[in-house]
């Protein structure tokens, strides 16, 4: 009983073999997964691959990398796409300070309209953070993001900031890196974290945990994480299997 909430299946990467990838991935006991879309390319495959599986769902959103590309168009598609049945979030949102593509001042720009579209339709947001965390949370709190709250994709920062997180509803995501060996936080992170916000994932063709990394990411790989953090805080994998998917499922408003 697995729930990935952050999975990139409309990836380049998965072209040739998408369902053997998913197949795997129920085989492996993932139950559940987020397709995340981030752009004009991704984001329909998003939505189609959700529509051809009842377990499979679909973010959609405007990634920081690419805001300088994007257009009041393109929200007001974004927008429209919210009301599709299977879309759960919006996402992933946020900045990117490791790329010089869009500049930060146009990243918080984008930024801002989505947070504002969610708030707008009822939906929470994902939230991809690279080298911005201080940035990221004073936008979050100046738009009252708490209002819809979220996800912080795969959280890699020090425990100091989660809980300014936690105060904005938002959930801990945790992926691959939990396993890496020479990765403290998020394994700090991952026992610090209150099981009632606790989320995995993959980001899957990216990241894959240990023994796999350097290797393509798929999500049947995400029991790999959920076995580690089930290690670290010295709990069975059906356990935190089950919790996390619960959170999930109370997020994206999925019946159970």
């Amino acid at each position: 009983m697995l729930f990935d909430t952050h999975v990139h299946l409309n990836a380049e990467q998965f072209k040739e073999d998408r369902d053997e990838v998913i197949k795997r991935a129920f085989a492996a006991g993932v139950t559940r997964m987020a397709v995340v879309g981030f752009d004009r390319e991704t984001i329909p495959l998003a939505i189609e691959i959700a529509e051809q599986h009842d377990a499979i769902y679909a973010a959609v959103g405007w990634h920081p990398v690419d805001a300088i590309d994007m257009t009041d168009e393109d929200l007001v598609w974004l927008e429209e796409l919210t009301a599709h049945p299977k879309v759960v979030a919006l996402g992933e949102m946020g900045l990117d300070y490791h790329w010089d593509k869009s500049p930060k001042d146009i990243q918080k720009q984008v930024f801002r309209k989505q947070i504002q579209l969610a708030k707008k339709v009822n939906m929470p947001i994902i939230i991809h953070n690279r080298e911005a965390t201080e940035d990221i949370i004073e936008i979050l709190q100046a738009e009252n993001a708490a209002t819809v709250g979220g996800i912080m994709h795969c959280y890699n920062d020090a425990v100091d900031y989660v809980q300014a997180c936690l105060d904005m509803n938002f959930y801990i995501s945790l992926g691959g890196p939990v396993t890496f060996k020479n990765a403290p936080l998020p394994k700090e992170v991952a026992v610090h974290v209150p099981l009632n916000r606790l989320l995995i994932e993959t980001d899957a063709p990216f990241l894959a945990p240990h023994p796999n990394r350097g290797k393509r990411n798929e999500p049947a790989y995400v029991r790999l994480v959920a076995e580690k953090i089930a290690a670290l805080r010295g709990m069975k994998l059906e356990e935190i299997g089950k919790i996390t998917t619960e959170n999930a499922c109370t997020l994206f408003r999925i019946n159970r």
